[in-house]
């Protein structure tokens, strides 16, 4: 026992380059000193893994700053150059598929529709296959460069089979689907390239947590809501321990209505049919709503919002409109009231595009129903706000999956075949387009 858990010096190597390119990536630029004290490695070490990561183009110079008395310091960053991520959303209206630098700045991206063809499980394999293939050839990048594909898909994800990532998405006909496999069939891009396939609530609440509206709590439930509905709960006030403990909910298909409506999982009174963008088209259409048969679900969910909220100038608000929504902040307030009870989060987020374009209408009603049916003490301390991150951040999501793996084995590139799994302990990262905010531990 005392062998198997004795460190080598690999071990150690490696441990040093992740709390060097770590403590950089969230808070650099910094100098040499700067580093020796941030990670409480010796002055001798640091240069040794800095010389390394240099030599290998992950870290550049940016910049010198004077010292007290001594000669100028020159500060060091991560090179943005120094790999390539994909993020692949695979929503409910389409696949998004965008290539980023290590920065987190997009490069190229590229859509498919799936409007007419729906969740075929081979046509979208071919999306996603044919999306990397354009967004690399697009940025004239080299597939060699890649560090990971990160994909945010619906479901439950299980990886413990030989297959890799399987897919159980019942809302989308998908029943034990080797996603993994099939995408790896035909695949042209090196062998080495890990795939890490997680439900894209999850790859959404990462993302916010990281550098959207979840940024410094400890304890975060983020809802993605757009045709279907979903969530996320983060907890842990440290980055190992939010990067083990982050779980994906069906948060859809928790009842709010006894005897109510059918889900299109099959059960009757889930919250995704009465909060799901598809739910409020099918229920507004039902109420005589003013809707031409083939509308979209966003074509759909706009008009609704135009009906019931038309502003100063416009004609007076729609009643039926009204009322659909007033039912529909209900449920989410009683939704979000389960949230509260049930984990006890310091914040709830609201995103998705569908989520992001009713809540400037609906959520005071929504802030009112979930204190009207959660327990006082829970939810006086947890604040309910919009997602900051926009319609995108299942994506981006996405790209910090391998991006946060890259980081925990210290910049070192993928060498051999790795199924996607959970992501050992590291970090995950702020997107350049994006502020920066120092994340607690870094140097774990």
């Amino acid at each position: 026992m005392a062998e198997r858990g004795r460190r080598t010096v690999r071990d150690l190597r490696r441990g040093n380059r992740a709390r060097v390119v770590q403590r950089l990536y969230f808070d650099g630029p910094l100098s040499r000193q700067e580093l020796g004290s941030a990670t409480g490695l010796s002055s001798g070490s640091i240069s040794n893994v800095v010389a390394e990561l240099a030599s290998e183009g992950l870290l550049e110079e940016a910049g010198v700053v004077d010292s007290d008395g001594g000669r100028p310091r020159t500060l060091l960053r991560v090179a943005a150059d120094g790999g390539l991520l994909i993020g692949i959303d695979i929503g409910e209206t389409r696949v998004r598929v965008e290539l980023f630098d290590l920065s987190l700045t997009e490069l190229a991206r590229t859509e498919r529709l799936l409007a007419q063809h729906g969740y075929d499980v081979e046509r979208i394999v071919s999306h996603v296959r044919s999306g990397v293939a354009d967004v690399l050839r697009d940025a004239g990048a080299d597939p060699g460069r890649l560090l990971g594909i990160g994909i945010g898909v619906p479901g439950i994800i299980e990886r413990d089979g030989p297959d890799g990532a399987v897919v159980h998405g019942q809302t989308i006909g998908w029943s034990a689907v080797p996603f993994e496999k099939l995408l790896r069939e035909g695949f042209e891009i090196p062998p080495e390239v890990p795939l890490f396939i997680d439900n894209g609530a999850k790859t959404l609440g990462q993302a916010e947590m990281w550098f959207g509206g979840g940024r410094g709590a400890g304890t975060a439930a983020i809802a993605l809501i757009g045709s279907g509905v979903g969530a996320s709960v983060i907890h842990g006030s440290s980055l190992v321990e939010e990067s083990r403990r982050s779980s994906a909910l069906e948060w859809g298909h928790t009842t709010v209505q006894m005897g109510g409506r059918r889900c299109r999982c099959g059960s009757i009174g889930c919250l995704e049919a009465y909060a799901g963008a598809e739910a409020m088209r099918e229920r507004w259409y039902e109420a005589g709503g003013p809707l031409p048969d083939d509308a979209d679900d966003e074509t759909a969910l706009a008009a609704l919002l135009e009906a019931a909220f038309p502003g100063p100038d416009g004609p007076p608000p729609d009643p039926v409109a009204v009322s659909l929504l007033d039912h529909t902040a209900e449920c989410l307030g009683a939704a979000v009231a389960d949230l509260i009870n049930l984990f006890l989060p310091e914040r709830i987020l609201l995103g998705g595009w569908a989520g992001l374009l009713i809540g400037p209408h609906l959520l005071p009603a929504i802030r009112r129903h979930a204190e009207a049916y959660s327990l006082k003490h829970p939810s006086a301390r947890t604040s309910i706000e919009l997602g900051e991150l926009g319609p995108d951040a299942v994506t981006v999501g996405a790209a910090t999956l391998p991006l946060a793996a890259f980081l925990a084995r210290g910049g070192s590139r993928p060498r051999v075949p790795a199924p996607a799994g959970p992501v050992e302990p590291g970090v995950l990262a702020t997107p350049h387009r994006w502020r920066r905010t120092p994340a607690p531990d870094a140097s774990a």
